[in-house]
């Protein structure tokens, strides 16, 4: 394995001999709380210990130039800040061109431009929020580089636009927010619609959280996140044929009961079913941490795996053999998938000693099932963004 110091890189990228700044962001897991922040409930995320290393220096000439060691092909990327435009062919470059574009609209100096160099750790296509971690990397880097005052809350919300506006992905707060926010050993219980938010110790006591990727490729998530969200503002709307809410998540799990009659398709009413007990489930398993009842807390996750199974339908054959599987190993408190749906990732909590035998055991049964092999990572929660002036030295 070469180890790669990324500052020699960069020197040798950018012919530059003094060394840069140096930036790091997070990826994130959502815990528990799925398909509840459009529908004004609460999520549970929590950043973890793959991310976005961003090093940059500034320039004097407005130019801007960016080189990703992981897509090593597209070579260096150049624009202007006279010009901060979306381009297709730019491809991943527009996320940190975003960031330039909406911090200089906000009336921060960014004129002279910056030469920066990323480079990337999170499993490609996992939904673990890389755009968000590039955005909050280029953001923190550029803040220190500049000197811009800038609350972090700010930081996050102009990351949110980068994605709405400048790339017109429909995406909420929640993993820029996760990124940005992020705090060690602690999920973050955060209701997208408000941001209030809390931190939820994380005192796992022997015990790990797992990420499997199931390697699928996500290819219904689009259309059918449209259509869950249309589904549940149908729902909405005839729940209040005798009330006035604004969101589902507004009702408990027993005002839902005495009302779902007024659901006539039910189809309808299983989803809002789903999710308003999930937000009633995040909410316990914020009590549930705080107690350190990590048996219960995994029951849980175990119960939030079978509502986006059967009653938000959002699953799939990846996901429940990987889920079913993990809950059959010896150490595991509870295991979910995590995300949109349709692939991409879940999470298993399992107990130190057990980790190892529960990876291959779970590994294998998922590749005689499904046909191919899962990738599985283990990670600690760490903090948000921020900047370091020690060296980094990434595993390649």
């Amino acid at each position: 394995m070469m180890t790669e110091n990324l500052y020699e890189s960069y020197k040798l990228l950018f012919n530059k001999e003094a060394d840069p700044f140096y930036a790091f962001a997070p990826g994130r897991m959502n815990i528990i709380g799925e398909h509840t922040d459009y529908n004004g409930g609460n999520v549970l995320p929590a950043a973890i210990s793959f991310g976005t290393y961003a090093l940059g220096s500034k320039r004097e000439d407005g130019v801007i130039r960016v080189h990703s060691l992981n897509f090593p092909e597209d070579g260096v990327i150049t624009f202007h800040m006279d010009v901060l435009d979306y381009k297709q062919e730019d491809g991943w470059a527009n996320y940190p061109k975003g960031m330039f574009r909406y911090l200089h609209e906000a009336g921060h100096f960014l004129h002279g431009g910056a030469d920066i160099l990323f480079y990337g750790d999170i499993p490609n296509g996992a939904g673990l929020s890389s755009s968000a971690s590039i955005e909050l990397a280029t953001g923190v880097l550029l803040t220190s580089l500049f000197h811009l005052d800038l609350e972090r809350q700010d930081l996050v919300l102009i990351g949110q636009r980068v994605e709405n506006e400048f790339l017109g992905i429909s995406s909420g707060i929640m993993d820029q927010f996760a990124v940005g926010m992020g705090k060690a050993n602690h999920a973050i219980h955060l209701n997208c619609d408000s941001l209030e938010f809390e931190y939820a110790p994380l005192m796992l006591d022997g015990y790990s959280f797992i990420i499997m990727n199931t390697n699928k490729r996500r290819t219904l998530v689009s259309s059918s996140y449209n259509e869950r969200r249309q589904q549940c503002e149908a729902a909405l709307k005839q729940l209040n044929k005798e009330s006035n809410l604004s969101y589902l998540c507004e009702l408990t799990p027993g005002q839902f009961e005495k009302r779902k009659h007024l659901i006539v398709d039910p189809i309808l009413r299983k989803r809002a079913k789903h999710v308003i007990y999930e937000h009633g489930r995040t909410a316990e398993a914020v009590k549930k941490l705080a107690n350190g009842d990590l048996s219960g807390f995994g029951q849980l996750i175990n119960e939030s795996h079978e509502s986006l199974k059967y009653e938000y339908e959002v699953t799939g054959e990846e996901l429940d053999t990987i889920v079913h599987t993990a809950w059959k190993q010896e150490g595991v408190l509870g295991a979910r998938m995590t995300g949109a749906g349709f692939g991409g990732c879940a999470i298993a909590i399992v107990k130190n000693e057990h980790i190892f035998a529960f990876i291959e055991n779970t590994k294998k049964v998922y590749k005689e099932v499904i046909g191919y092999d899962a990738s599985f990572y283990q990670v600690t929660i760490g903090d948000g963004a921020y900047v370091c002036n020690k060296k980094p030295m990434i595993q390649k």
